[in-house]
């Protein structure tokens, strides 16, 4: 009797450590900023940065000279590839599902290939290969690079280890109720928020096709939840000139998404998405804390439960390995076409000045300044974050009107050029239709709260 108590101790003991030493380094890695660019000098970095955050700006800056090069040849290989593909039978499942693509996406791999060739040899139409066009997405591929290089293998220790359960646990109630949603899609908006909006929709990708998250909830929590990241923020801001403002420029955002958050999940078209799961895999719905028992110790045993059953090192790795090639393979091409494409649409047409017309009449009505020259950039953020912003810059357009603009680009979150993109790509039941519904709903939400917010700040 004694020796099976032991050994029942010493199962308990380890599966308890199984949880908990993976999950504190997931929580330093994805959750707890630290002021690493302080300790590290080295131009580049922030000054305070998640973990994987600081990795993938230290990638950044050590391949510094070869991101975009390794950008080409992965574009390239991944449009190749996949036409040779067409031609020969590939036996492995993973790799002939990667690249034995259907017409529309072997279209935009190829396309994708034709644009970085452009733009890294400068030949081609300027339309392509321009500062405003297929060099500023070629100035995106390298954080794209090294956010997925990082994440790919470090993603297990939020969603594998427990940590996810456990934080879940001890918010499930609130999140239901407000945005109904799990309470684990917190740690996805605090990646987000954080580290980068894409690193969010990998977290929520991921949960989803294990089964934690259903269809309308993964829907819910990669348009609501996959904040821009606060140091993606400050850029806006700066180039704006709204650095001595950045605290109520940055709560303002926080104020108009959380909004959009209580709001959206309530009404179309995410109140029509269905709660089926993934290829319909079991559900893996969070345990209500039954009544009397202490929230903490319920959401401690289930992460251990959880933390029993996570994957060995090998597996991790080789996981690893998968997701980081299926980024690159299939999302880095998808970014070049899509990007490039919109970026030619926003800066070389007149078609955002076209559609901009009503809108026009919309800022007249909230009384915002410079209204004409304004509408065009609260539309343009489909395409791109920067574009708005850098559209209003100028001493000829009103500090109100730069706010407002600038807050709103921010608090919009899908744009084709990154997140639309990803989440395009992902699993997640998503099309482009939604994703410019979605857009339009959230810049109907946001823009009157940030225009009242504005004036009360320069008035």
């Amino acid at each position: 009797m004694q020796t099976n108590t032991t050994a029942s101790i010493q199962t308990s003991n380890k599966n308890l450590f199984k949880f908990l030493i993976p999950s504190l380094f997931g929580l330093f890695l994805f959750i707890i900023p630290l002021p690493y660019g302080s300790m590290i000098p080295l131009e580049g970095l922030s000054p305070f940065n998640i973990g994987i955050g600081f990795l993938a700006e230290l990638v950044k800056i050590v391949g510094a000279n070869y991101l975009e090069n390794i950008a080409l040849v992965v574009i390239v290989a991944s449009a190749l590839l996949s036409i040779i593909s067409k031609f020969v039978h590939i036996k492995n499942d993973f790799l002939n599902n990667l690249l034995n693509v259907s017409p529309f996406w072997l279209t935009f791999r190829i396309l994708g290939a034709v644009f970085i060739v452009m733009t890294i040899f400068q030949v081609g139409p300027e339309a392509i290969n321009s500062e405003v066009t297929g060099q500023t997405m070629l100035g995106l591929l390298p954080s794209l690079l090294a956010i997925f290089l990082v994440s790919g293998f470090l993603l297990p220790l939020v969603v594998d280890f427990g940590l996810m359960d456990l934080f879940g646990t001890l918010i499930s109630k609130s999140m239901y109720k407000l945005f109904s949603v799990p309470g684990r899609s917190a740690i996805d908006a605090v990646s987000s928020w954080l580290g980068d909006g894409t690193l969010g929709i990998m977290i929520t990708n991921t949960q989803y096709k294990q089964g934690f998250y259903t269809a309308k909830e993964a829907a819910i929590i990669s348009v609501c939840f996959s904040l821009v990241s606060l140091p993606f923020s400050t850029v806006i801001a700066d180039q704006l000139g709204f650095m001595p403002l950045f605290v109520p420029f940055y709560a303002t955002v926080c104020l108009a998404s959380l909004a959009c958050a209580l709001i959206l999940p309530r009404i179309y078209p995410l109140k029509g998405f269905t709660n089926k799961t993934y290829n319909n895999v079991k559900h893996l719905k969070e345990e209500i804390v039954p009544e009397g028992a202490n929230v903490f110790n319920f959401g401690l045993n289930k992460a251990i439960k959880r933390a029993e059953t996570a994957p060995s090192v090998g597996a991790i790795i080789s996981n690893g390995f998968k997701t980081v090639i299926d980024m690159y393979l299939g999302l880095l091409p998808l970014v070049m076409a899509w990007g490039t494409l919109a970026l030619i649409v926003a800066e070389f047409t007149p078609f955002f000045n076209i559609i901009s017309i009503p809108v026009v009449f919309v800022l007249n009505l909230l009384q915002i300044p410079d209204a004409q020259a304004a509408a065009p950039a609260v539309l343009v953020g489909f395409t791109d974050m920067f574009l708005p912003s850098i559209m209003v810059s100028g001493s000829d357009i009103s500090q109100v009107t730069q706010f407002i603009i600038g807050a709103l680009s921010i608090t919009q979150l899908i744009y084709l050029t990154e997140t639309g993109a990803v989440i395009l790509k992902s699993d997640i039941p998503l099309n482009i239709k939604d994703l410019f519904i979605l857009f339009i709903m959230r810049t109907a939400i946001a823009l009157p709260i940030i225009t009242i917010v504005a004036k009360l700040i320069f008035r």
